[in-house]
């Protein structure tokens, strides 16, 4: 049984959150200890960790994460939500089998009938071997099986591989942010040397990172966050028993947390932060402790884009963007309202900072706060 509860407020919640999130100030720590506390950050495209890094930790620098990539210390690979994400390689092996339900039921729900025509022990054996020749990217991938079958419905067949076989992405030395657009994948267990189990395992383990790195939080909220479906999360909850505290919040949503985490006042102050697209601190959250609904549109956008955000005070007050060539670099800030002239200042400093790191060659850099519309 969990402790009777008590209520939060909407700004205890926020600020309860931002504090395990590194986002009420820059911390010193190192990145690998950063990204396992963490648990995983989104990646589905290059550059974001690395940002996500930049705000969060004291004088991190781009070649750092590289570096993890490069010694094989932290890995870019399909994880929670079937999506890509980075993450340690000791969490990538000890967190992937609580994560295979969710994936395997990703699987089910894209796939559905086109699994029936699809033998998959035969395509993982498949699978394996040719990649264990080479790293291929997935359309290299595909291009194989229909090498072999041309008829082959080789798009599922990749999605599948994608589900049940542990892949992680190859890092390239010449590549910015250590990987390509289109990056080459092996098998985890090779490029580890250690064996990556995919039976499935409860989801308690993850439900505590969870709680460390993101809550309080409801069980929609973990669901968003992990994939893992309601009835599982409940009975972890269940047997976590006295570890965990109830609460409840300004909607009557019940909540649940560590009984020894950190939260602090709701009077807190929060600086000024930019975090970068598909941040997991927006991305999977089913409530508004940072984004409220009236801005949700312009946060989550069409083709699950997740746009890059601007805190103030600790709820995102407009969106950024970074457009750069060789000779200029120009962040531009779009608020949803009015910022006062202390905070557009602040706004400022940060956005031109987060510029130069992370167009370290351009010979100019400009930051532009928008009207807002």
């Amino acid at each position: 049984m969990v402790s009777a509860a008590e209520t939060l407020t909407l700004r205890q919640i926020n600020r309860a959150t931002l504090a395990r999130q590194m986002l009420l100030a820059r911390e010193r720590t190192t990145p690998v200890r950063a990204i396992e506390r963490l648990v995983a950050l989104q990646a589905q495209w290059p550059r974001p960790p690395f940002l996500g890094l930049w705000s969060r930790v004291e004088g991190f620098e781009r070649a750092q994460l590289a570096a993890l990539f490069a010694r094989r210390t932290v890995v870019r690979a399909t994880f929670l939500r079937a999506t890509i994400h980075v993450v340690t390689a000791r969490d990538f092996v000890a967190l992937r089998p609580a994560v295979q339900p969710a994936l395997e039921g990703a699987m089910q729900g894209i796939l559905r009938d086109r699994l029936k025509r699809i033998d998959l022990d035969g395509l993982i054996a498949r699978a394996r071997a040719i990649l264990d020749g080479q790293p291929l990217t997935f359309e290299q991938l595909r291009d194989e099986f229909l090498r072999t079958d041309p008829h082959a419905d080789e798009r599922a067949m990749g999605y599948a591989v994608r589900m049940l076989l542990p892949l992680v992405q190859v890092p390239a030395d010449e590549a910015p942010w250590a990987f390509p657009a289109q990056a080459s994948f092996a098998p985890a267990d090779r490029w580890l040397a250690r064996e990556v189990a995919t039976t499935p395992a409860p989801p308690d383990q993850l439900l505590v990172r969870y709680l460390t790195a993101y809550g309080p939080a409801s069980t929609k909220d973990f669901q968003a966050w992990s994939g893992v479906p309601p009835p599982s999360i409940r009975e972890a909850i269940d047997r976590l028993g006295s570890r965990l505290r109830r609460f409840g919040d300004d909607h009557r949503r019940e909540l649940f947390d560590l009984a020894d985490a950190p939260r602090p006042e709701a009077d807190t102050p929060a600086p000024v932060r930019l975090v970068p697209e598909y941040d997991n601190l927006i991305t999977a959250r089913a409530d508004e402790r940072f984004v409220a609904r009236a801005h949700r549109p312009r946060v989550f956008l069409s083709a699950l884009r997740i746009a890059a955000t601007v805190l103030v005070d600790g709820f995102v007050a407009g969106t950024w963007k970074l457009q750069a060539t060789k000779k200029a670099a120009v962040l531009t800030v779009e608020p949803f309202a009015r910022l006062p002239a202390r905070v557009n200042k602040e706004v400022l400093a940060e956005a031109d900072a987060l510029a130069r790191f992370a167009e370290p060659t351009a010979k100019s850099v400009d930051v532009k706060v928008l009207a807002p519309r």
